[in-house]
């Protein structure tokens, strides 16, 4: 490969380990998703609620960083699943507050041995994994910080 290209080398990428770590991450998940009937990313809209309680589409996509046109199909999946409702503001119909039922709340105690698993097969030290985080969100923070 020419010298001047070298910068385009794979192995010279930060973002592609951190792409195949987070697709494979991911597929760790999958067989505790399957017993859950989640998809990873109705995974993480999930979290959220069990975090949050109730809250509006616009609040859980700047959270989630999803766009509407990925948000909206996955809720109303979780809403097809019976985990979650969706109903119109009476203050202001443009507005969708989404809530956990009590099926969405029950999930959570099936989905609370998933982190744990999760790390296991990290195989990180309690402090790389803390260290890890911290700089992922360091990036996330930077990035977010830049126009695009």
């Amino acid at each position: 490969m020419d010298e001047k290209y070298e910068v385009l080398r794979l192995k010279n990428q930060l973002c592609f380990p951190i792409y195949l770590c987070s697709k494979e991450i991911q597929r760790r998940y999958t067989p505790y998703l399957d017993e859950l009937n989640l998809t990873y990313t109705q995974y993480v809209v999930m979290m959220y609620f069990w975090e949050h309680g109730s809250s509006n589409v616009k609040a859980i996509g700047q959270t989630l960083l999803l766009d509407p046109s990925t948000l909206t199909p996955v809720l109303k999946k979780l809403e097809a699943k019976g985990f979650i409702t969706r109903t119109r503001s009476e203050q202001d119909e443009r507005n969708l507050i989404v809530e956990l039922t009590d099926s969405g709340r029950d999930l959570r105690d099936k989905a609370i041995s998933i982190p744990a698993k999760i790390c296991d097969c990290l195989a990180l030290s309690e402090e790389e994994g803390a260290a890890l985080y911290r700089i992922l969100y360091k990036i996330l923070n930077n990035v977010e910080k830049q126009p695009i």
